[in-house]
């Protein structure tokens, strides 16, 4: 193990027990193990699909489209 997952994981350790299974989800998902896939939403399947169609075509946000994203969720 790496020094800097040594201290990633001592830090999650000293997180509630909810948060650290969700960074361990996160993780196990980052990694590749084999889990369940996630449900969507039959709403959301338009959205999903057109998505995958566009980074299947390597159409991908640029830098400022995700800093406009993001500052959304400002206060």
């Amino acid at each position: 193990m790496t020094k800097l997952l040594d201290q990633a994981l001592e830090a999650v350790r000293r997180l509630p027990s909810e948060a650290q299974d969700e960074i361990a989800r996160a993780m196990l998902t980052l990694a590749g193990e084999d889990h369940e896939p996630e449900d969507i939403v039959p709403s959301h399947l338009p959205d999903v699909l057109e998505s995958l169609s566009q980074a299947k075509r390597r159409q991908f946000a640029t830098d400022a489209e995700i800093e406009a994203a993001f500052r959304r969720f400002d206060p």
